[in-house]
């Protein structure tokens, strides 16, 4: 029997319905969407249902979605796209917990010269407010802060980061590919400028994505070739993967609320069961404040790592790196204030769509054997 599969903020599968609309463009409907004929036409009018679909999920115009091969480039397009527009002019505000696709252009940024500031991020893992008020000045070019982290699912105060960041008068992005499909993510109610999706975090195809730029945006492309997606993002459009992107927009916001209410019982029955059975058991990130699928803990005197590879019957993910037999602790969980003698113990568990309750029951049990086993406690 497979494991069972705890870690969808690693990926998810794509719904039946997202592969059924797919299929007719991988078979027949191969036409390209630039093409004036018959086929590109077909092909073209399957990208504009996508857009429309895409900008419903977010709450804004069609006009303000490109499509991208995923998370990673529309957080590069955004963040490297706005700096260059504005001429490698101003300071660039982030935080100590982004993920790489984030942190990585930043760092690349300040290599080139910027000055790039890093918010601190408070015990429960949100971004500290105090901080970005020093921080975000009328040199700030652009402010690039997560909408949930993808470790602990903690949901960073955007809406009011932004309204910092626009009365400096910066640009304000965020990478919500954790968040689309498990939270509501409304661009106008967060007062984002930019904002990044992922497909494959929210039951579309992997190399598929999605940016937000609200009009009047300043923006570059980051890769240079003809005009598609507005001379933005040239290449001929992914018709498959972006028809699967729109359908699984439309499908993860049509029943949110009620989804999101059985995964969050389902996460506190996991949590539930956990702590009672394992004394000492702590919570990596803020009770309420984070998405309804996550829970990240710590296990006490124990690795992640051991606790998860003597859990054989689950696929889960600690957020850890090992390097030849050494494991050090997640840099998120540093961040937060864990001492790395307990970080070292935190095992990210992350449920989905198909999540049951059996599935969380004995994910519980082997967990709990398996700390047991490795501390030699009963």
């Amino acid at each position: 029997m497979d494991p069972i599969y705890l870690d969808h903020n690693a990926t998810t599968p794509l719904l039946p319905e997202v592969v059924d609309a797919m299929l007719p463009f991988l078979r027949e409907h191969f036409g390209n969407p630039s093409s004036t004929h018959p086929y590109g036409i077909r092909a073209r009018k399957a990208v504009a249902l996508a857009r429309e679909q895409v900008a419903a999920a977010l709450g804004c115009d069609p006009e303000e979605i490109l499509f991208t091969s995923g998370g990673t480039e529309a957080n590069n397009l955004a963040i490297r796209g706005v700096m260059d527009a504005l001429e490698r002019k101003g300071r660039l505000v982030t935080t100590t917990i982004e993920h790489p696709a984030t942190a990585r252009p930043s760092a690349f940024l300040e290599r080139q010269g910027f000055a790039v500031t890093r918010l601190g991020v408070d015990a429960d893992g949100r971004a500290r407010l105090d901080h970005a008020r020093d921080a975000i000045r009328t040199d700030t070019a652009l402010v690039t802060v997560m909408h949930s982290n993808n470790e602990t699912g903690v949901l960073q105060p955007v809406a009011d980061l932004a309204q910092l960041a626009h009365a400096s008068g910066a640009v304000v992005h965020t990478d919500a590919a954790q968040s689309v499909g498990k939270v509501p993510v409304r661009v106008r109610e967060l007062e984002v400028d930019l904002l990044s999706v992922a497909g494959h975090k929210l039951y579309a195809p992997k190399g598929v994505g999605a940016l937000y730029v609200r009009r009047g945006t300043p923006l570059a492309p980051v890769v240079l070739g003809a005009s598609h997606e507005r001379g933005l993002r040239p290449g001929t459009e992914n018709v498959a993967s972006i028809v699967g992107l729109g359908v699984a927009c439309e499908l993860v916001t049509r029943d949110l609320q009620a989804t999101a209410a059985r995964m969050r019982t389902l996460r506190d029955l996991l949590w539930n069961r956990l702590v009672s059975d394992v004394p000492g058991l702590a919570l990596n990130g803020h009770r309420d404040l984070r998405l309804p699928n996550t829970l990240n803990v710590r296990f006490p005197d124990a690795s992640g790592t051991a606790v998860l590879e003597g859990a054989s019957g689950i696929a889960a993910s600690t957020g850890s790196a090992c390097h030849e037999g050494h494991e050090s602790a997640s840099a998120v969980i540093l961040a937060m204030g864990v001492p790395p003698e307990q970080a070292v113990g935190s095992v990210r568990l992350t449920l989905g769509r198909g999540t049951s309750e059996d599935d969380v029951l004995r994910a519980a049990e082997a967990l709990v054997r398996s700390w047991r086993t490795h501390t030699g406690s009963r």
